[in-house]
């Protein structure tokens, strides 16, 4: 199927896109022209634009990249269409991948002393299921293309990351998974910043590996 045949083919991909992009910039998840969704369509990707908002981004305007971050059609991609490709290439089983610049998340990529392997302890069962271990990748500036082959390698036993100096992105097996571990992900730094200074009591590693999704 060609690029231009497709595009009829992925109205559905298109639509959810943009009610995603709505629900998270309408609930304060991203602001600005920050963060980017994108969804599996075939043998390519439609990812939101470079410059756009999630509140305000039609179905029309979403570019489309293949597997290697290459644009192939529609508006100029994000500049961080390439990490979207390197999560999807180290996923095959996943669907869509979501990236905002969520305040508590961002707070807690800018801390000193985070664990690179788990940045955020398991608080909740629901992190320990939707999220994992979440490995804290060094910083780059946004668009360095050397974070693709950083960001493929952690991807491959992870499917969440947090960008030092940055934000999340998390790949799903569905663009509503991504939603929900991307929330979770959220949630869970919200509470990680609340109760620092306080006595805190985590999951356990075996309640941790209980819950544990075997797909992750």
């Amino acid at each position: 199927m060609s690029v231009e045949s497709g595009t009829g083919a992925m109205r559905a991909e298109r639509e959810a896109i943009v009610a995603a992009a709505r629900s998270l910039f309408q609930r304060g998840l991203t602001h600005g022209s920050t963060g980017n969704l994108s969804v599996r369509a075939g043998e390519h990707v439609l990812v939101t634009p470079t410059g756009s908002s999630l509140g305000t981004v039609e179905a029309d305007e979403l570019s489309l990249i293949d597997l290697t971050g290459a644009h192939v059609g529609g508006p100029k991609p994000s500049k961080e269409a390439f990490l979207h490709a390197a999560l999807l290439r180290a996923r095959p089983r996943a669907t869509a991948v979501v990236h905002t610049h969520s305040t508590h998340a961002a707070a807690v990529s800018c801390m000193d002393g985070l664990d690179p392997d788990d940045a955020l302890p398991p608080l909740t069962a629901y992190f320990a299921m939707r999220v994992g271990r979440l490995p804290l990748l060094p910083y780059y500036a946004p668009g360095d293309r050397a974070l693709g082959p950083a960001a493929e390698e952690k991807a491959r036993t992870h499917p969440a990351l947090l960008l030092s100096n940055h934000g999340p992105i998390v790949a799903g097996a569905s663009l509503g998974a991504a939603l929900d571990a991307v929330e979770e992900l959220e949630e869970t730094a919200k509470l990680f910043l609340l109760l620092r200074g306080l006595p805190t009591r985590p999951l356990t590693a075996e309640q941790r590996r209980a819950l544990a999704d075997p797909l992750n």
